[in-house]
């Protein structure tokens, strides 16, 4: 059994709000303490990972029960604390539209595949946060990279992540897919 010092219910949210209430829970709680996540959303677990990492706070690990996922993090100190600083490089999806068939450039989906598989933009290459860092050698880092997710905020994350390893032409798509109007295309299932 773990100890915690926390519990947070983020049961049934999806993107961004386990996040957002994760920051929350941790204002109140003292450095070093560890609060317990449990989540259903699958992408939680790359999503919580990745803010851990840009925040400065740690990421301990993720147990998975059945449907849910429990989290753990330990809340940073002031010298560890990092300031979350967005992304700078950004489009709309009006800009993302006016792009797409270009050939110097690749729309990344950073969704879950569920998401994915239930409307995308056309030609947009899929990989999950979570696989972004193993995944990288699939794409090609001279063409504009255009990250794209439910909210912007995982997108933001995967964009740090491309700029940190050396992809010099990346944007994220802020709005996500949640204010795409374009057409979507679906997988079979």
């Amino acid at each position: 059994m773990i100890q915690t010092d926390k519990f947070l219910d983020a049961k049934g949210l999806a993107c961004p709000m386990p996040i957002i209430k994760t920051k929350k829970a941790l204002k109140d709680m003292e450095p070093g303490q560890v609060i317990e996540v449990q989540a259903t959303d699958k992408g939680s677990l790359a999503d919580l990972k990745a803010w851990a990492k840009s925040s400065g706070n740690q990421y301990l690990g993720t147990f998975e029960e059945g449907e849910v996922l429990k989290h753990y993090l330990r809340k940073a100190d002031q010298s560890e604390e990092k300031e979350g600083k967005r992304f700078p490089h950004t489009v709309t999806n009006v800009e993302l539209q006016e792009r797409l068939g270009h050939n110097d450039v690749i729309v990344l989906d950073v969704r879950e595949p569920a998401e994915y598989a239930f409307g995308h933009i056309e030609g947009a290459v899929s990989i999950p946060l979570g696989e972004l860092e193993n995944r990288l050698e699939e794409l090609d880092s001279k063409k504009e990279a255009i990250v794209i997710c439910r909210t912007g905020n995982r997108s933001d994350f995967a964009a740090k992540q491309l700029a940190e390893k050396g992809f010099e032409r990346v944007k994220n798509a802020v709005q996500g897919m949640t204010e795409w109007n374009g057409p979507l295309e679906k997988n079979e299932v």
